[in-house]
């Protein structure tokens, strides 16, 4: 059985992700969302032109919700200033991926969307 198959985590993430996206294509060209998965880290980030050259796409990443198997929990991490990845104090993890989805989405501290 190949790799085509979507599982329950990604399909939360990815239904996450489609939320975000702006639904004018005119601009998404400006400000767009996506992610990359590989079974155990997601990382999300924005997807926009580079300020003095279109043409130069920019992924900026936001977040990473990485699975530890061996605790059977998911990790939350924030991009720091620095460029560094820093475990989410208020809420740095969870058993369900849904409730890690929802502390991104709520961004009670302006970590994730500014």
């Amino acid at each position: 059985m190949g790799n085509t198959t979507i599982d329950i985590n990604e399909s939360s993430i990815k239904n996450f992700i489609e939320s975000l996206r702006p639904e004018d294509p005119d601009i998404r060209k400006k400000l767009d969302f996506g992610y990359s998965y590989d079974g155990k880290t997601a990382i999300l980030y924005e997807i926009r032109p580079f300020w003095d050259n279109p043409e130069e796409i920019l992924n900026i990443e936001f977040a990473k919700i990485r699975f530890y198997k061996s605790r059977k929990e998911w990790n939350l991490y924030w991009m720091r200033a620095s460029g560094k990845w820093q475990l989410y104090g208020p809420f740095p993890k969870s058993t369900y991926i849904e409730k890690i989805i929802n502390v991104i989405k709520e961004d009670e501290y302006g970590c994730f969307f500014g």
